[in-house]
Formats: C-alpha cells, sequence, structure tokens
C-alpha cells in the first residue's frame, strides 16, 4: 500500500503521442498524479479542467501534471483536445499501476458490485517520495486541496 514518506512506486505507461512515460522521468520535479474513473464524464471533466486551469501555476513551482484511467490513449487523444488539457493523461487499461497505488477497488452502484477507479491523487516530491494523498476525492474543492498542499 502506497503511504505518506514512502517512495512512490514506479510505473511505465503509454501516453497519447504513442510513447512511454516513466515516474522516473520526472526526477527533480514535483507530480501530481491523479487517478480518475472515465473520460469525458461530468466529474472527471470538471476535474481534469480544474487541473488546466492552473497549470501554469503548477509549473512555476516545478510541478507536473499526470492523469491516470482506464481508458485508451485513443480516448484521452480525443478528451485532451475537446478540453484543451496541457498535462499528459496516461492508460492504464489493465489497472495495474492502479492497483499498485490502491486505486482499483471493489464499487457498488443500484446495489451492484464492480471494480472500478477510486478518484484519488498524489502529490509526489523531487525525489520521488510521497508527500499527501487524497483518497475518495470530491471534485468540487479538490483543486484548491492541491494547491494548498503544494504550498506546505
Amino acid at each position: 500500500m502506497v503511504e505518506v514518506g514512502k517512495k512512490a512506486p514506479q510505473f511505465t505507461l503509454p501516453e497519447t503521442n504513442g510513447g512511454k512515460v516513466s515516474l522516473a522521468d520526472f526526477k527533480g520535479k514535483r507530480v501530481v498524479l491523479y487517478f480518475y474513473p472515465k473520460d469525458n464524464t461530468s466529474g472527471c471533466t470538471k476535474e481534469a479542467c480544474g487541473f488546466r486551469d492552473v497549470y501554469g501555476e503548477f509549473l512555476q513551482k516545478n510541478t507536473v501534471i499526470i492523469g491516470v484511467s482506464k481508458d485508451s490513449c485513443e480516448s484521452h487523444l480525443k478528451f485532451m483536445r475537446k478540453h484543451e488539457l496541457p498535462f499528459l493523461l496516461l492508460c492504464d487499461e489493465d489497472h495495474k499501476v492502479m492497483e499498485k497505488y490502491g486505486v482499483w477497488v471493489e464499487k457498488s452502484m443500484y446495489g451492484k458490485k464492480y471494480m472500478g477507479t477510486e478518484r484519488a491523487t498524489f502529490i509526489i516530491d523531487e525525489k520521488g517520495i510521497v508527500r499527501k494523498i487524497f483518497r475518495k476525492v470530491k471534485v468540487a474543492k479538490h483543486i484548491e486541496e492541491v494547491r494548498k498542499a503544494l504550498e506546505e
């Protein structure tokens, strides 16, 4: 299980341009790694657009934003273009990275149980150490919570 003060689990995932991105690529930068359920749904769109709107501010703080869902890279590319998202969206179609981060969880809707992505965000420092974890994120206030955490 991922814990504050411990090394973040390493990963390499495909990104929308066909390349691969690893967490190790961002050594020396802070990373806001957020996991979300699905492209183009209301909550996920609001969250992504919220991160988009503060992207420049985060860059000034030596911080990159990376979104991860189980959607395909093609879906991510359409989502990015539609909402002009300037940050990386990575494809975890087999949810292996989500499992490493403990965000591939049992969910329930209308009494039916299924496996899905828990909306969660991890702030990782320049050395790859997890500094803050937000689980079961509520989109409305989340961007402000992340901004405050980056000030700490």
